[in-house]
């Protein structure tokens, strides 16, 4: 039976006297933002406003937004602390700015669905990523509401998964960039950690959906919430669970697919979405720079 779980209101300021437009890019996610200069710091409407739109639409789109790695770090620094991530490489002046992107020796790996470091105890709150260069056509980007994949849960499967633990690991993914002595010392400076696999959104108060295949390795608490047989029933129930719950994000009804232009500018929710960038442009070259602001501890 599909549910009928209402998505909770939006918390907004109660007044917005920002200026700038925003159009819907999905029915589902995203918007993109005009009338608006990113080179100029964000005055308090402009910020608020922001926020809001980021709050309904998981998603904002800027172009045409020519700014210097400098103001890419002030603008993401507006919205919160900003992390150095432990294994991307990094802009040379500003380590807050991880370079993303495949060449043509090396081919781009993020094309898996995500929730950027969702191995961290205090995961991102939201990242901000700006296109230096890419091909004339490829290397898109999706998004996916995360809080609309739950919310059209079956009834029975948003019970079967309430109170459940997931687990997150860095190494997995990022494992086979590294030495032995370097996943030694990410093990640990990094350890799993555990997340509800259904987090409550701090500032919308929505449900979401908070597995994704890149990070999330398995369930902790699975045989206390599910009776079993044997031990192998209890492995193979938990890994189908994983996986249907995987599969989730990639619905097209949860979607929203951007092309990139150089001085595009991508800011979302890490709390509520999940991405996924697509590989089809090698050997042809995509540069990126990633601001990621640290979040809180989900719950």
């Amino acid at each position: 039976m599909q549910n009928a779980v209402e998505s909770p209101a939006v918390v907004r300021p109660a007044t917005l006297k920002a200026s700038f437009s925003i159009e819907r890019l999905s029915p589902t996610i995203g918007a993109e933002i005009g009338n608006i200069d990113l080179t100029q710091a964000l005055d308090d409407d402009q910020y608020l406003g922001l926020r809001a739109a980021l709050l309904e639409h998981k998603l904002l789109v800027f172009r045409d937004q020519d700014i210097s790695a400098a103001q890419q770090v002030a603008l993401a620094r507006r919205f919160g602390e900003l992390e150095v991530h432990p294994v991307f490489p990094h802009h040379p002046d500003h380590p807050e700015l991880v370079v993303l992107g495949g060449d043509s020796k090396i081919p781009g790996r993020e094309n898996i669905y995500h929730s950027d470091v969702s191995w961290r105890a205090q995961p991102s709150m939201g990242s901000m990523l700006r296109c230096i260069e890419c091909p004339a056509v490829g290397g898109d980007t999706l998004w996916v509401n995360m809080a609309e994949a739950y919310r059209r849960l079956p009834d029975a499967m948003r019970e079967s998964i309430d109170g459940l633990i997931a687990v997150h690991d860095l190494l997995p993914a990022f494992g086979t960039r590294m030495t032995p002595q370097e996943r030694e010392a990410r093990r640990a400076a990094f350890p799993p950690v555990m997340h509800p696999v259904v987090r409550t959104h701090p500032e919308t108060g929505e449900r979401v959906l908070y597995v994704n295949e890149a990070f999330t390795t398995h369930l902790a608490n699975y045989i206390e919430k599910h009776e079993v047989r044997f031990g192998f029933d209890f492995r193979l129930a938990e890994m189908d669970l994983l996986q249907y719950l995987y599969r989730q994000a990639t619905a097209p009804e949860y979607q929203v697919r951007l092309k990139w232009r150089p001085n595009t500018i991508a800011f979302w929710d890490n709390r509520s979405t999940q991405h996924y960038a697509i590989q089809d442009y090698f050997p042809a070259r995509r540069r990126m720079l990633r601001a990621t602001i640290i979040g809180d501890v989900p719950v």
